[in-house]
């Protein structure tokens, strides 16, 4: 029998996340899940009309692929994918993975090759800004003993939080995404940071659950070169397979000047991967109220409620400041009192403190008016 939680999910990803129409085509890439899930998601992607298209991949797999990959391999692995992206409407990128630090071990030059081929020419020139995509982790024992819960009681959180309601916390963010668009001046201030910047004419986009699900932030980004000062990050965080602790930039004119973490070099190398991996290309208000935690999986610890990201290298489309990169990678802050409090200033007004929000209009965000 078909979980009826994978049904749900389904009917949210096809319905709702890519509003997926009759007669359009969409393509499910299910890397390391199980079959039953990919097999409900194309019954419900017919039953909407749509003529559903599907890679599956495995982790290990890819990883060998990158090991022993030549220029000229990617090469063809991009241009087959590419054609694959550009004949479809919708694109649900299903993520599995039973270890985390798979790709640990990989040489920094693989993983340059790889960014700078498939990721770049399939995902970053046409998967982005050209389909109605959304992008989803899938729950595995890796992940529970991450989040330290058992297998059982991480299944009920993940389908919890994935198949919220997002057309609420949509409506609630409408007022953020005006005052964020009016703004020019932000600040940010807690433990270890002290950071100011521009927002001015860059504009504001809420995710309610149409890209990643789970969901729940209005991302910006800010002037390139108006980020002055500290920024100590208090969430774990992992890029490459490699885990970082207590992650701390110092800016001077928008470019990270110096970077520590509980693995300096691998970050520095990371920052040196191109001119814009020293530069911001995001910044972002979490406000999710399922997630609470981190649980060392990105696409979940930036929806954290009361939590912000300022992510180093290439900024979107939507917020575009002008900063290119094969580098995107979501540092996230936590501000609730329990992780040491923080205040966010619009120009000069207090906007949210110890993760709340302040404004009257913004209360709807708050985690108490969002489950």
């Amino acid at each position: 029998m078909i979980d009826p939680r994978m049904t749900k999910l389904a009917e949210v990803l096809i319905n709702y996340s890519t509003a997926l129409k009759s007669g359009e085509k969409v393509l499910i890439e299910a890397i390391d899940i199980p079959v039953e899930m990919t097999c409900e998601l194309i019954r419900v992607a017919r039953a909407a009309g749509g003529d559903p298209l599907v890679t599956l991949k495995s982790n290990r797999v890819n990883r060998a692929l990158m090991l022993n990959g030549s220029p000229s391999q990617m090469d063809l692995i991009a241009q087959t994918e590419a054609l694959r992206m550009t004949g479809v409407a919708a694109y649900i990128g299903l993520r599995g993975n039973p270890n985390i630090a798979e790709n640990s071990d990989l040489p920094d030059d693989k993983h340059k090759l790889y960014q700078d081929t498939v990721w770049k020419k399939v995902h970053l020139d046409i998967r982005l800004p050209k389909t109605r995509w959304v992008v989803l982790r899938w729950p595995s024992p890796s992940m529970a003993q991450l989040a330290n819960r058992s297998t059982e009681a991480f299944e009920d959180f993940y389908f919890d939080v994935c198949t919220m309601d997002y057309a609420q916390m949509g409506r609630a963010m409408g007022p953020l995404v005006k005052l964020m668009k009016e703004t020019d001046q932000v600040k940010l201030v807690g433990p270890g940071t002290d950071l100011t910047f521009s927002i001015k004419g860059i504009g504001a986009i809420p995710c309610d659950g149409k890209l990643n699900i789970p969901d729940g932030e209005v991302f910006s980004a800010p002037v390139r070169d108006s980020v002055n000062g500290t920024l100590q990050y208090n969430a774990r965080t992992i890029y490459q397979g490699v885990v970082h602790d207590n992650v701390r930039l110092e800016f001077r004119d928008g470019k990270i000047v110096d970077a520590t973490s509980s693995n300096t070099d691998h970050l520095n190398k990371v920052l040196d991967s191109d001119e814009g991996a020293r530069y911001i290309g995001e910044f972002a208000l979490g406000c999710n109220p399922y997630v609470t935690e981190p649980l060392l999986d990105i696409l979940f610890d930036e929806k954290i409620a009361g939590s912000f990201h300022f992510t180093p290298g290439n900024a979107y489309d939507e917020t575009d400041n002008g900063n290119k990169s094969t580098v995107h990678w979501d540092l996230v802050c936590l501000q609730d009192a329990a992780h040491g409090g923080g205040e966010i200033h619009f120009d000069g007004k207090l906007v949210r403190k110890d993760g709340l929000f302040v404004p009257d209009e913004l209360q709807g965000l708050n985690p108490e008016n969002l489950k």
